[in-house]
């Protein structure tokens, strides 16, 4: 299917760097933030298949940003913004 998330490229202003990991994208921006795009890539024993499952990203970060905001109060956490369904944005921990 051609609807999936597989490679990110974005260009940020004030972006520090970028580092892509299996099925995260994180972007190191200004002012000590973070932007985490979460893609449809799959990976198996540490290898990341060519083909993604569509949704696969937006599930697994409505699943975490969730969490997350159903326990800040109890545990204070990096995130502070959901601007996407693919992305959450936060404050680096120093």
């Amino acid at each position: 299917m051609s609807n999936t998330i597989i490679k990110t490229d974005f260009n940020f202003p004030g972006q520090k760097s970028v580092y892509h990991g299996k099925v995260r994208s994180v972007y190191t921006l200004a002012n000590n933030q973070l932007l985490m795009v979460a893609t449809d890539r799959l990976s198996a024993f540490d290898v990341v298949m060519p083909k993604g499952i569509p949704f696969k990203g937006q599930i697994l970060n409505q699943i975490a940003t969730k969490m997350m905001q159903d326990t800040q109060d109890l545990v204070p956490n990096w995130l502070t913004a959901t601007p996407d369904p693919n992305v959450a944005i936060g404050e680096a921990c120093a």
